[in-house]
């Protein structure tokens, strides 16, 4: 993709992205996303169909930055340090991020959201689950949601925990439910605090 229109797009989705702080997109029009970002209204049109378009892909770009920022480069990488890795990266952007789970496109949103972590969890499956008893597609359904529905729940909370513990705790709660290798990596977790929310 040329520089120019990378760009272009990236000051779009950071507009709406602003916009969507202060009110509900169905109240946001085309002429204003162009007027904040200083560009023509033609050069919105010229790069997304409508502002349903540009909420789309914006939350797509997002959810390809998390994904980017947190795949393992080592499949056998313990299932801690991924989480680790996911949750500083959300912390770092809970600003973005907070908005897309409160935004219109929130059911599109972790609907994505759920479809990321499903391939994850369905990678991590055979690795972890050693219970010959436990249904591979009722648990991956079962982490997915659990791991979206948790996210979701810190972000719009504030993030009342830290990183270490909310990882910490995943990890108890995934071992309590089958994946007895989950927890077993080289990194420290430091049990954190509440933060005032």
């Amino acid at each position: 993709m040329d520089r120019r229109v990378r760009k272009t797009r990236e000051t779009l989705f950071e507009t709406l992205i602003e916009m969507l702080r202060q009110k509900d997109l169905e109240r946001i029009t085309v002429q204003e996303i162009a007027d904040h970002a200083d560009v023509h209204r033609g050069t919105v049109y010229l790069h997304f169909q409508d502002k349903f378009d540009l909420l789309n892909q914006c939350m797509d770009s997002y959810l390809q930055r998390l994904n980017d920022s947190c795949r393992p480069d080592d499949p056998s990488e313990p299932i801690e340090d991924a989480l680790l890795r996911t949750f500083r990266y959300l912390e770092d952007s809970a600003d973005v991020y907070g908005v897309l789970f409160r935004s219109d496109g929130l059911s599109a949103f972790r609907s994505r959201l759920s479809d990321m972590l499903r391939e994850g969890a369905e990678a991590q499956f055979d690795r972890c689950v050693l219970d010959p008893r436990v249904n591979k597609e009722i648990t991956v359904q079962f982490v997915t949601t659990a791991i979206a529905g948790l996210l979701e729940w810190w972000i719009s909370r504030s993030m009342p925990y830290s990183s270490e513990e909310m990882v910490e705790q995943l990890v108890l709660l995934l071992q309590a439910n089958g994946l007895r290798q989950a927890g077993q990596g080289t990194h420290a977790t430091n049990p954190g605090t509440a933060r005032s929310v």
